[in-house]
């Protein structure tokens, strides 16, 4: 039986840059016991750690511009056969994320499921997953991909992003246990106006943090929130983040 653990992620256009993917790589090293296997899908290698398993990242053919945004990670749905290589489970990442804990319970967890994701903690009723961490099989849904590139039209003006459409359309939805995935914007980031005098928190049991939109997690660590308009400036605001050095690295 092979017991490796399977990562993989997805990075291309610049918004993130090599050293994203490194630091994850090495988030997950660090935080995972025994043998282990790293891919990125990637469309520009060049600065990647020797140690990561490098294929081309899978192209959607949609409309553009959503075939260079989230809608791309649809890719994974694919038939096994058209996944290079890849078969069984495996743990999706996004880059965009700090790793805050133990890896190992994402793969001992409800193990006879074919997909298990992070809870949108902007909507924590609404049923929708947060693909930023999701556990698949490859190849169980792969009528995900098919019926996107069938209707995409359709779906693309149905569903405001891909995650909302994942977490609407598979035949069956799992989430992690609460405490394991957080959002920094939601969980770390004091209410306002208390983020103006106490840093973000980590919160107790959390084991990966993660960080769609801004801040990223270099601009968290110092402070800062990249935000353009002037009236959104006034609550958007917060202190440096300590811990993220300890972690995302």
């Amino acid at each position: 039986m092979n017991d490796k653990k399977k990562f993989i992620c997805m990075k291309w256009g610049d918004l993130y840059g090599p050293e994203y993917v490194n630091r994850l790589y090495s988030m997950v090293c660090r935080n995972s016991s025994g043998s282990i296997r790293f891919v990125c899908l990637t469309d520009d290698k060049s600065g990647l750690n020797s140690n990561i398993e490098c294929y081309p990242c899978p192209d959607i053919d949609i409309p553009y511009p959503h075939k260079i945004r989230g809608w791309r990670k649809v890719t994974l749905f694919s038939k096994r056969d058209k996944l290079y290589d890849l078969s069984g489970d495996w743990l999706y990442l996004d880059l965009d994320i700090v790793v805050t804990g133990s890896l190992d319970d994402f793969f001992l967890y409800e193990t006879c499921e074919t997909f298990i994701v992070m809870k949108n903690w902007t909507q924590p009723r609404s049923g929708i997953g947060n693909t930023s961490v999701y556990r698949f099989r490859v190849g169980s849904h792969n009528y995900l991909l098919e019926d996107l590139l069938r209707n995409d039209k359709t779906i693309i003006g149905k569903y405001i992003n891909s995650q909302t459409y994942i977490s609407r359309k598979i035949k069956k939805i799992n989430f992690w246990p609460d405490q394991w995935c957080k959002l920094f914007k939601v969980d770390c980031v004091p209410t306002w106006p208390k983020r103006f005098w106490t840093d973000p928190y980590l919160p107790k049991g959390a084991k990966v943090i993660a960080f769609p939109g801004v801040p990223n997690p270099h601009d968290a660590e110092l402070g800062n929130w990249p935000e353009k308009k002037l009236h959104k400036k006034i609550y958007k605001k917060i202190r440096p983040t300590g811990w993220i050095s300890d972690h995302w690295r």
